[in-house]
């Protein structure tokens, strides 16, 4: 978190919960990385944390078989999506969406980001599928030392209400629809005989598997950002992080819904 401007399976599945994650993770990148290189799309999920990619594709131990969607006839081509994207998900969760999407590539963006967020490296912002929250990142002081202000979560608020009032069983439907567009992006991103299913479920879990604070966590400065003092929840991933940031109030309500979309997708029709 910069000082001088004090500077946020199936997961994939509810975008709504996506503009929430990434676009918290982007203020976060911001903030403790600010000049940090960015890269393309295509190559920046795929390249980041190699070491912890070979498994993406493995079959999790609650994931069903990869589904394909009921029809492709319809969909369109993933270059030629955005247009029919934007429309399906706007109509999902409400015209509030329309304006925190990044309306570029937003299939890939996802995928892209959900693919890195149970890694360590961060996410670079070009791969991001929504706008940042409004606002700079504070801090307070306390006897224990410098911790993130509670002023922060409202920043969450439009995003953290998307996620509330979007029903699970209406993006499950949709994600299923649309597979196919979000595994020919997975594949793009460097994944040809992967599962995108099987990576989006290690996602979910991981970020449900975020620890819960009772207490602000301390920060503490490393040349011009600060980072956690303690070591055990700086070592957490990228998503986790995230979660963390977004306050104990707004976590429990992410956690809440990926935990009803993770149920619906994983049931036996």
């Amino acid at each position: 978190m910069n000082k001088a401007k004090a500077a946020t399976s199936w997961i994939a599945a509810a975008v709504i919960l996506v503009v929430v994650i990434v676009a918290g993770v982007f203020l976060v990148r911001r903030a403790l990385h600010p000049g940090a290189a960015s890269n393309p799309v295509a190559t920046s999920a795929a390249t980041a944390d190699q070491a912890g990619s070979s498994t993406a594709g493995q079959p999790h131990e609650s994931a069903q078989p990869a589904i394909a969607p009921a029809s492709t006839a319809a969909l369109p081509a993933l270059h030629d999506s955005d247009d029919e994207v934007a429309a399906a998900l706007t109509a999902l969760a409400g015209g509030e969406l329309h304006g925190l999407l990044v309306p570029r590539q937003i299939i890939p963006r996802i995928v892209a980001t959900i693919d890195a967020l149970p890694r360590h490296a961060g996410l670079g912002p070009t791969i991001l599928p929504a706008q940042p929250p409004k606002g700079a990142f504070l801090t307070s002081d306390t006897d224990g030392g410098k911790v993130m202000a509670t002023g922060n979560t409202t920043r969450y608020a439009p995003y953290v209400g998307l996620v509330e009032n979007t029903n699970a069983q209406a993006l499950v439907d949709w994600y299923r629809r649309d597979y196919a567009l979000f595994q020919e992006a997975y594949r793009q991103l460097g994944y040809p005989k992967a599962s995108f299913n099987d990576r989006l479920i290690v996602a979910i879990d991981d970020l449900l598997a975020a620890p819960e604070l009772a207490q602000p966590a301390v920060l503490q400065s490393s040349k011009t950002y600060y980072v956690y003092a303690d070591p055990a929840l700086e070592s957490l991933s990228t998503g986790q992080k995230l979660l963390l940031r977004l306050g104990p109030a707004n976590e429990a309500k992410v956690k809440s819904k990926l935990r009803a979309i993770r149920a619906a997708l994983v049931a036996r029709k």
